[in-house]
């Protein structure tokens, strides 16, 4: 053989070694593994399932959204409602005492009794009174007491009569009052200086 025909007869030993090695592309049965066909089919159902997943999340986001705003407007109303009648109670329980003072100012007019006018208007007071500490009023305790910024308003300080009233509550110009124990008015005092 000559140079020639030895190295032509060697591509072919190498061509042909490439064709055993390199698959035929348009061979499928050939291939291994055809699952890159059915990509295209795979990523549609996914997208599919993707889609409907984001629907449902965003149908959920919607019905939530206009649950809390129904829930916002329904505490809004029943805050205004409660706002517009937070003193109902307190108010049909003064309407006897309303009714009492009416009947004892008519009595005061013709009245020459003045024993009976004065049992009349401690009657009603202490009708009033007692149905405020009902309600959860208390009065503050107040005289001879620590001065307490908290608790009272100092209107002024006078010399204590007593060394150990130094600091403290002389007099009791306004009485304090708590509501259900909250401070609802300060006391204004007198202290001792």
């Amino acid at each position: 053989m000559t140079e020639k025909e030895k190295d032509m007869h060697q591509e072919d030993i190498n061509n042909t070694e490439n064709e055993n090695s390199m698959p035929d592309i348009n061979a499928d049965e050939n291939m291994s593994g055809t699952s890159h066909m059915n990509n295209d089919l795979d990523e549609s159902g996914e997208l599919e399932k993707k889609d409907q997943e984001i629907n449902e999340l965003r149908d959920k986001y919607l019905r939530l959204q206009a649950e809390f705003d129904n829930f916002r407007r329904r505490t809004a109303k029943e805050k205004l409602e409660l706002t517009q009648t937070a003193g109902k109670d307190v108010i049909i329980s003064m309407l006897d005492i309303l009714d009492d003072s009416e009947r004892a100012a008519k009595n005061m007019e013709t009245a020459t009794d003045l024993s009976a006018i004065k049992d009349g208007s401690m009657l009603v007071f202490n009708k009033l009174k007692n149905s405020l500490v009902a309600k959860g009023l208390k009065e503050m305790e107040s005289l001879h007491q620590p001065f307490d910024a908290d608790l009272h308003d100092a209107i002024t300080e006078i010399p204590a009569p007593t060394p150990d009233l130094q600091g403290k509550v002389l007099d009791v110009l306004q009485k304090g009052y708590y509501l259900n124990d909250k401070l609802i008015r300060h006391a204004k005092v007198v202290v001792g200086k």
